[in-house]
């Protein structure tokens, strides 16, 4: 297999668009409609993060089939590790900035008020192993470095054929956890490498290693159980969301992230990719999956942020464009390409070398 399939990279931007609208939450909070609207689209964006962590693991699995185990995942805890740093300095400095404004503007000692928000960035728990410290979408990074882990020290211990039922029996526990917490309550966080992206990360690391390629003949099939499981998938939050906790829409969305389904989903429409490979090849937007999909993810939580700050300063000056189909319609695509031009600035700098750490430039994450 190639190292490069288009099919797969055309999926990363699509997938970006996922991630974004996910944390855009468009359409909440307006009525049934509203709510029904962002509860469909959430529901078939949840492909998104886990196909990422199968990607990476995908590749990862390719690239130790050709090389040295140990040396390719050193080489992935750097590369890594610079984009979540890269992430956090992005991101940084726009929060902290924020807080110092909030607490101006609510007449409280913005001294006090940053370092509380320091304190809480630099939390060492929840800054290198849950990657939440300063922004919880960030927790993608240190996820799956950790997932990384995991699966080499299960290949160094000769465990490499238990890896799929290891990684299987950890989601389940994080899965009661989080979506089916009327069965058992788990008492602590659940989504993060172990309990969340070992399992998809596994996932796309036993696809590769089994040297399975699915045949293009049985594409349509691989395509059909996408569909079937995406309409299976939300009818799952459908009934985990409402009819179990005898809530309706118009009430609210239901928030649960991942659930069974996701993982039928995810795999279907991996498959697929895989038995077309090519899917898209004529096309600009596997560039755009290669180029540019984790620049956004990593560029997006700051634009968000200024996105939704600027707005909550126009309701507190009486313009509630917060509460407009306007500003649903277009915190998305602002936030999207809003990140993206904020990474194309900061690709086009020279890099800027503190200790060694540069910059990302080029394609870090091709085919991981």
């Amino acid at each position: 297999m190639s190292e490069r399939i288009s099919s797969i990279d055309a999926t990363r931007i699509v997938a970006m668009v996922g991630v974004v609208v996910i944390h855009t939450n468009p359409f909440e909070g307006f009525g049934l409609y509203g709510n029904l609207a962002n509860f469909l689209i959430e529901s078939t964006a949840r492909f998104a993060v886990p196909f990422f962590f199968m990607a990476s693991g995908y590749f990862f699995a390719l690239k130790i089939a050709r090389s040295d185990p140990t040396t390719q995942f050193l080489k992935r805890v750097s590369d890594i590790s610079s984009l979540y740093l890269f992430g956090l300095l992005l991101t940084f400095p726009v929060f902290l900035a924020g807080t110092a404004v909030q607490a101006s503007v609510e007449n409280r000692d913005i001294v006090t008020s940053v370092v509380h928000e320091l304190a809480a960035f630099v939390s060492p728990v929840e800054l290198i192993y849950y990657g939440t410290s300063v922004s919880e979408i960030l927790w993608f990074f240190p996820a799956l470095l950790f997932s990384y882990l995991l699966i080499y020290l299960c290949i160094n211990h000769g465990l490499s054929a238990y890896l799929l039922p290891i990684s299987l029996g950890f989601h389940l526990v994080g899965l009661l956890g989080s979506s089916y917490t009327m069965f058992v309550d788990v008492p602590f966080a659940i989504r993060d490498g172990l309990f969340f992206g070992f399992f998809y990360t596994s996932l796309g690391y036993s696809i590769y290693s089994h040297e399975w390629q699915p045949a293009a003949d049985r594409s349509t099939l691989y395509l059909g159980l996408t569909v079937l499981f995406g309409a299976l998938h939300i009818g799952e939050r459908y009934v985990l969301g409402y009819v179990i906790t005898e809530s309706t829409v118009a009430q609210g969305v239901y928030w649960a992230s991942y659930t069974i389904g996701t993982a039928l989903v995810a795999v279907s429409l991996f498959v697929f990719l895989l038995s077309r490979p090519d899917l898209g090849t004529d096309t600009a937007v596997p560039s755009w999956g290669r180029n540019y999909a984790v620049g956004i993810y990593v560029a997006h939580p700051p634009v968000l942020y200024v996105l939704e700050k600027g707005a909550e300063a126009l309701s507190a000056s009486g313009y509630e464009i917060q509460n407009t189909i306007l500003w649903h319609l277009v915190l998305t695509p602002a936030t999207f390409f809003g990140a993206l031009l904020l990474y194309l600035i900061v690709s086009k700098l020279r890099p800027i070398r503190v200790g060694g750490f540069s910059l990302p430039r080029g394609n870090w994450m091709q085919n991981r």
